[in-house]
């Protein structure tokens, strides 16, 4: 899908030069070139890697965190979620000058006058959590499961922050495996598991802009679902922050990881809810298919095998 593809929407409103823009920028993130900075990072995370899953792997230390950590994350999805002030948002857009009453009134909006009102909204959280990190970095290894739980909350709000903006409601159910799977492609390790968040992603996102009747989950099945996400992310992010135990460097590594994850986790927000306003106004075609849709609402994340 290219962006002179997009022409009208569903009432006839031409997309503004603005919106098109956006639309080949938003895919071009979905489709990044490697640069030299990210090549040498990639280089230097190795060794920490490597580092992380040596500990991680020792006796009681990686399935302790792992299990502290993957039963709290779907209640911080919940307290994330009911912490966003649907009210304070529309308040915020109409003191732009929008008559914004509810979430439906928010896809008639530019894009742009969207985005003028988010503005650096990522700076807010990367502050949070990078403060959060830096705390529980000097704590050792005591300090990490709390600091992932605060991690994963403040992202998860951001997540719904922005998804209030653009118009999305994260009360229902695909909407808060849509925010999940966020975090999925924010803490993927490898390229695989990136394309296996990313095709949730997209379906999710297809079903909703094509106003498709979801088929929903019961209850038992979401929940096992969350857990799986919840599981792949806790063993994740416990690797990753196991160089916080490195005497002297902790808090540096605490703070600085977790403000690098959040900045990924705001960035992929901002691209994915941006596109998928869009889609609502010109149609799905918008969402670039940079993989196949999942099957499935079960990512299988590998992780889920390494702890019981």
């Amino acid at each position: 899908m290219t962006s002179t593809n997009v022409t009208n929407s569903d009432d006839g409103q031409a997309a503004s030069s603005y919106e098109l823009a956006a639309i080949r920028e938003i895919h071009a993130w979905k489709n990044p070139k490697a640069s030299w900075f990210d090549q040498t990072l990639s280089y230097l995370n190795k060794p920490l890697d490597r580092a992380g899953g040596v500990v991680f792997s020792a006796p009681g230390v990686g399935p302790v965190i792992t299990s502290s950590i993957k039963g709290l994350v779907e209640l911080c999805n919940d307290l994330a979620q009911w912490s966003v002030s649907r009210e304070t948002i529309y308040a915020e857009l109409r003191k732009h000058g929008h008559d914004i009453q509810a979430l439906d009134d928010i896809a008639r909006l530019d894009l742009e006058e969207i985005d003028r009102v988010v503005g650096w909204l990522s700076t807010k959280y990367k502050s949070l959590t990078a403060a959060s990190g830096a705390g529980a970095g000097m704590a050792g290894l005591l300090g990490i499961p709390p600091d992932i739980v605060a991690l994963i909350t403040l992202n998860l709000r951001g997540i719904g922050e922005y998804a209030t903006y653009y118009g999305f409601d994260l009360s229902s159910q695909e909407e808060r495996l849509f925010a999940m799977n966020v975090l999925g492609l924010a803490s993927s390790p490898t390229d695989a598991s990136k394309c296996v968040a990313m095709a949730q992603l997209v379906r999710i996102a297809q079903d909703v802009a094509r106003k498709r009747t979801w088929s929903h989950l019961q209850q038992h099945s979401f929940v096992k679902v969350t857990q799986s996400i919840a599981k792949a992310l806790g063993i994740r992010l416990t690797k990753a922050k196991l160089a916080q135990v490195v005497p002297l460097s902790g808090a540096l590594i605490g703070g600085g990881f977790n403000s690098y994850f959040t900045s990924k986790v705001c960035n992929a927000a901002s691209n994915l809810y941006r596109e998928r306003f869009l889609a609502r106004k010109y149609g799905a075609d918008v969402i670039e298919v940079t993989v196949a849709p999942a099957d499935d609402f079960d990512p299988h994340y590998p992780e889920e095998s390494e702890v019981p």
